[in-house]
């Protein structure tokens, strides 16, 4: 049975670790430049930027983690919590980590009082689509991620302000 908990700054160089192993999967790791101070920082400022769940098997191994932080939906007039990264190492797959996670994520949802609980999840990977389904995820099709980053950032950033 997988054992859940919140993470703590002594595992912040296994939750480094496993997020490297996420972007090697999808094939992102020249993305990765955060550090694990950097990591630390995130969840262990005061208030914290984003909170993390570590799983662990019967022996404290760690197995997995789950990344998330609070945003908030105007037409719902509630925040939401928003799941940033899942993942689970391949020997621990299909031993029910996964679920436990997503499970516990719900909890706190609901404990705080959020309208929703969202993530997003790459196109091509089917055995994720398929356990999210599995488990009553709605998979939004019409929903289209929009992202900058440090240079299209920069660049607005930048640009003529047209009504100062």
């Amino acid at each position: 049975m997988p054992t859940i908990r919140p993470a703590t700054p002594n595992d912040v160089a296994s939750i480094h670790r496993f997020i490297g192993k996420l972007a090697e999967f999808e094939n992102l790791a020249h993305d990765v430049h955060a550090t694990e101070a950097d990591l630390h920082d995130a969840l262990f400022a005061d208030p914290p930027a984003a909170e993390a769940l570590l799983a662990l098997t019967d022996k404290d191994t760690p197995a997995g983690f789950a990344l998330f932080f609070h945003n908030y939906s105007t037409f719902a007039g509630k925040r939401g919590l928003y799941l940033e990264d899942l993942y689970v190492a391949p020997q621990f797959r299909n031993q029910g980590f996964g679920l436990a996670l997503l499970t516990r994520l719900a909890r706190i949802a609901q404990e705080r009082g959020c309208a929703r609980f969202e993530w997003t999840v790459l196109d091509w990977n089917e055995n994720a689509i398929h356990f999210y389904k599995k488990i009553g995820a709605q998979i939004l099709p019409d929903w289209r991620i929009c992202r900058m980053t440090k240079t299209q950032i920069h660049s607005l950033a930048s640009s003529p302000i047209l009504n100062p």
